[in-house]
């Protein structure tokens, strides 16, 4: 015990061992007596007291005492009475008094008539009937005693400095004054005390010397040897440092700002596009049927303003109806369908990013390496799994030569770069062939888990583009990723700003896996 009570006396800062002086000299010490005794101000009584109740040596207890005192509607009521005294001081004269006289009769102000009516009632005074006010025998007994309340104010009124303790005969009188507004003012005053615990009172036994400690070495005490006469404050290397949130990026924005990396990494440019698109770039460039089912209002967002958007160049929208209807020289025999250009102004939230791919290849020529990542839109049921509103990063590679082998070398050096294993599997996708879904494997699982599609884009697609050279392309959703980046099963926790979560996803989790 002697070598604990040691180590911990020589830890103490000078204020911890000020103060303890003091409270064994004096045990019922105030806080404002220690500061006045030892010249520290009240704020570093307080702190050295706090450091040393965590330390178990003190006992640190906090007293609140409430103070009552009258507002100045209150020192006005206790010198010319309550609304309803006044009213009941002109009933015990007139028995009954018309409510239209009221204001006048009573000499209170008419916007006072509504509260003192109420607290007649309550105190059942008087009662109305027929438009008249009269009293009963409860409010004729009072009419020259008074009421708990009013024993409060006259109380109070006598007592302008405040009350502190109330008697048990005013309590119900304080309960209802402190029911009714600016009448009360109820000021709270601290106090704190302290008490020595037993390893307070052993350091004491054991006894310890007051001299300034060093904690910090000045040019001017290195320069001139100083430094060898001071005496240092031993630091508590185990002891607990203090938890600090620093600010730091979301994490979805980790993801994405790593995903864009990596694609300039690979040499690819970056394309944004618009949030508001035609359903022709939406839908239309991708070969896709105006009658397909994702076209319907509970999957798509159309928008009422604007209604529309303008179509593309007359010879794009002119080829990609023939190919919608017959194919045109794509080798396909398209959909079969008379195609509306109306239907193609439409106005929505884009559903996906692919939207941009096929925009990126009609406006640029081949060779191209375009990625884009951003926010799409569906109509979505809220869930653990589905958002209306998330994000896609989407990649396009065009040029001669390119092929479903590069497609494949493609997405494993993508993948790689994120940290994952990549296998693939056949899949379908209407504006790609061949077309494939990405896989990676999660050891911690002990599973594979899909996370994006691929393919090459179908002759349908490209051709009303002008491109006469294979182009491929593949994405995925970006909250699927950090959902397994993050261990996170409800997708949902991405959006809620919980800033506990926040906090505690590490930094490093921004490192590729």
């Amino acid at each position: 015990m002697s070598e604990d009570i040691k180590k911990t006396i020589s830890e103490l800062h000078i204020y911890e061992k000020k103060l303890l002086k003091e409270l064994g000299e004096n045990p019922g010490i105030t806080p404002q007596k220690i500061a006045l005794n030892t010249g520290m101000d009240i704020k570093s009584v307080m702190s050295a007291a706090g450091s040393l109740a965590s330390k178990d040596i003190i006992e640190m207890r906090k007293d609140v005492e409430k103070i009552y005192s009258l507002t100045k509607d209150g020192e006005k009521y206790a010198k010319q009475g309550l609304p309803e005294r006044k009213i009941l001081n002109a009933l015990a004269v007139k028995k009954q008094i018309a409510m239209k006289d009221l204001a006048d009769e009573a000499g209170i102000d008419k916007k006072e008539t509504g509260i003192a009516l109420g607290w007649l009632r309550q105190k059942n005074w008087a009662q109305i009937d027929k438009g008249v006010l009269n009293i009963t025998d409860i409010g004729k007994e009072f009419a020259d005693k008074a009421s708990v309340d009013e024993e409060v104010l006259e109380y109070l009124k006598a007592n302008a400095d405040g009350v502190k303790l109330l008697t048990d005969d005013l309590k119900e009188g304080f309960k209802k004054l402190t029911g009714r507004k600016n009448i009360l003012n109820i000021k709270k005053e601290t106090s704190h005390s302290f008490k020595l615990l037993p390893k307070g009172e052993a350091i004491l036994k054991e006894g310890f010397t007051i001299k300034e400690q060093a904690t910090q070495l000045t040019h001017q005490q290195l320069k001139e040897g100083q430094w060898k006469d001071l005496e240092y404050r031993p630091y508590d290397i185990n002891a607990e440092a203090p938890v600090i949130f620093a600010g730091k990026k979301h994490p979805l924005r980790v993801i994405i700002d790593e995903i864009r990396e990596i694609f300039l990494d690979m040499g690819f440019l970056e394309d944004k596009g618009e949030y508001v698109e035609s359903a022709f770039w939406n839908f239309d460039s991708l070969f896709q049927p105006q009658d397909h089912a994702a076209r319907e209002m509970q999957d798509t967002f159309y928008l009422k303003n604007p209604l529309t958007c303008d179509l593309p160049d007359d010879d794009l929208v002119k080829l990609t109806a023939e190919t919608h209807e017959t194919g045109a020289d794509t080798g396909s025999i398209g959909w079969q369908y008379d195609w509306s250009e109306d239907i193609a102004r439409q106005s929505v939230l884009r559903t996906h990013t692919t939207g941009i791919s096929t925009k990126h290849l009609f406006e640029h020529e081949p060779p191209i390496k375009m990625f884009s990542v951003g926010r799409v839109f569906r109509r979505e049921t809220f869930d653990y799994k589905h958002l209306p509103e998330f994000h896609q990063v989407e990649g396009l590679v065009c040029g001669e030569g390119i092929s479903y082998q590069n497609l494949l070398g493609i997405l494993k050096e993508f993948y790689k770069k994120l940290g994952f294993e990549v296998r693939f599997r056949p899949a379908y996708f209407p504006y790609t062939y061949l077309s494939t879904e990405s896989e990676i494997y999660l050891e911690e699982k002990g599973s594979w888990i899909e996370l994006g599609g691929a393919g090459m884009f179908r002759p349908e697609v490209l051709k009303p583009l002008g491109i006469n050279q294979p182009a491929l392309a593949f994405g995925m959703g970006i909250e699927r990723l950090a959902m397994i980046r993050y261990d996170v099963e409800d997708i949902r926790m991405l959006y809620k700003s919980d800033i506990n979560w926040l906090r505690e996803v590490p930094l490093d989790k921004g490192v590729r896996l």
